[in-house]
């Protein structure tokens, strides 16, 4: 899957550093407090890891959230949402301390020219980190009204834009979904701790 050079699109570009931190403040506490968009099921006790040493996606939106367990715990999250996108490098790991000590399962794909693919992507995060760069990028649009099928509360801060491109990522998340996620090169072990970064 090939997407536009964000080289030559100057206007619009933004690095994800240079978004005030007052900005992302508000885009998740203001959703909270106006009761945000849910996580569409039940997430379990634990955040994993999800690490890739690029993602190339196009259709980007991210507003506030609330990921909830079954058994009623909420947990803020911001949830990035992204119509279409190709992972390189594709990690993901989650530990759990068991009575036989910590057990972690480890999952890798998209290494070398077959990347891992994800169509309505949707991850509700906690922290994440890298590299980015946006094309065509608006902050402070109504959740409602963002460029995505998935969309937030009325009146809730969101951001979107046509295309993202994150070098070095690395998230802690709630939760991830989407319609079509293909794996190539899948590699699932059990480890015992090993995380992706």
């Amino acid at each position: 899957m090939k997407f536009r050079s964000l080289t030559t699109k100057r206007a619009g570009r933004v690095a994800l550093a240079a978004v005030p931190v007052g900005i992302a403040a508000s885009l998740l506490m203001g959703g909270v407090a106006n009761g945000a968009v849910p996580v569409s099921f039940a997430v379990s006790g634990s955040t994993f890891q999800v690490g890739a040493s690029e993602l190339d996606g196009t259709g980007f939106s991210q507003y506030a959230g609330v990921a909830q367990e079954k058994g009623g715990a909420q947990h803020p999250v911001s949830i990035a949402n992204i119509g279409s996108a190709d992972l390189h490098n594709l990690c993901q790991s989650v530990v759990s301390d068991t009575p036989l000590g910590k057990i972690g399962l480890l999952i890798t794909a998209g290494a070398g020219k077959k990347p891992a693919t994800a169509t309505d992507l949707q991850i509700s995060m906690t922290d994440l980190k890298g590299d980015a760069t946006f094309n065509n990028i608006r902050i402070g649009v109504d959740a409602s009204t963002v460029n995505t099928k998935a969309k937030g509360s009325v009146g809730d801060f969101a951001q979107d834009a046509d295309s993202v491109v994150i070098k070095k990522l690395q998230q802690t998340a709630w939760s991830t979904q989407a319609s079509v996620f293909t794996l190539n090169g899948l590699h699932l072990q059990i480890t015992d701790g090993t995380t992706c970064f």
